[in-house]
């Protein structure tokens, strides 16, 4: 899939200071789109920002706006969609990439603050950000939602329940709200990323050579091409791999 035209087209993503999110967010810019990029880490998104300025500068496209916001701060996701709506009105493009690892441990040794953050984190504030954004999405006329899950929620492999746990949910959250909306213009997807390049990947798997994995800027390029308005598929769970999409076979 190539990247798409998505000049005028307004895309939220979170966890845009690092990794696969400054990427999508860097490559949906420069493709056309107003990107919100949402992430804690300031630093990370003045980055972003310059990158993306310097990118203008060369091309004329793309623009961002900025947004410090811790992801458990519910009711700062809550006036995230208020800003969005008095702002443009609309959204055209949520990317729900944000999430934590927690610790890779025997699921009755995982402490209770670990699997509360993990599930906090990964699942109800991906609920929360689509309560805020959904009636936004509706109102583009190519709605595009991409939420970013992992192979972990298919293998649950031993020690990996917290999270496995939550992308299993974001997951079957993903294909409920598909169901909702596949009378509308909205389409909404997940994605397996795969392994990455990312410093979650080196914390859940510190011995491994990084250099043998795909950098965040090749991944993102797979998963931009779910944001584009002539997209048609939608609740079903796609696999990066290095030279191709796999779309899981999901029951009907």
């Amino acid at each position: 899939m190539s990247i798409p035209d998505l000049t005028n087209r307004i895309a939220l993503v979170t966890g845009a200071s690092r990794g696969i999110g400054y990427q999508i967010a860097k490559q949906m810019a420069a493709a056309g789109a107003h990107v919100i990029a949402v992430a804690r880490t300031v630093g990370g998104l003045e980055d972003l920002d310059d990158e993306i300025k310097e990118e203008r500068a060369r091309t004329g496209k793309g623009e961002a706006t900025l947004v410090p916001l811790d992801l458990a701060d519910m009711q700062g996701i809550d006036r995230l969609g208020g800003a969005i709506n008095d702002r443009w009105g609309k959204l055209d493009i949520l990317v729900a990439n944000a999430g934590v690892l927690g610790t890779i441990s025997p699921v009755g040794h995982v402490e209770a603050k670990v699997f509360e953050k993990v599930m906090n984190i990964n699942v109800t504030s991906t609920w929360r950000l689509i309560r805020s954004v959904d009636p936004l999405l509706r109102k583009s006329d190519a709605g595009r939602a991409i939420l970013l899950s992992s192979a972990a929620a298919h293998s649950a492999r031993a020690f990996w329940a917290p999270y496995a746990a939550s992308k299993a949910a974001v997951e079957a959250m993903a294909r409920s709200w598909a169901d909702e909306a596949k009378t509308f213009s909205l389409r909404v997807n997940s994605v397996d990323p795969g392994r990455t390049r990312t410093a979650m990947r080196a914390q859940a798997v510190p011995g491994e050579d990084p250099l043998t994995l795909p950098h965040p800027s090749e991944v993102a390029a797979r998963i931009v091409p779910l944001a584009d308005p002539a997209l048609e598929r939608t609740g079903e769970i796609y696999q990066a791999q290095p030279d191709r999409w796999v779309r899981y076979q999901m029951p009907a």
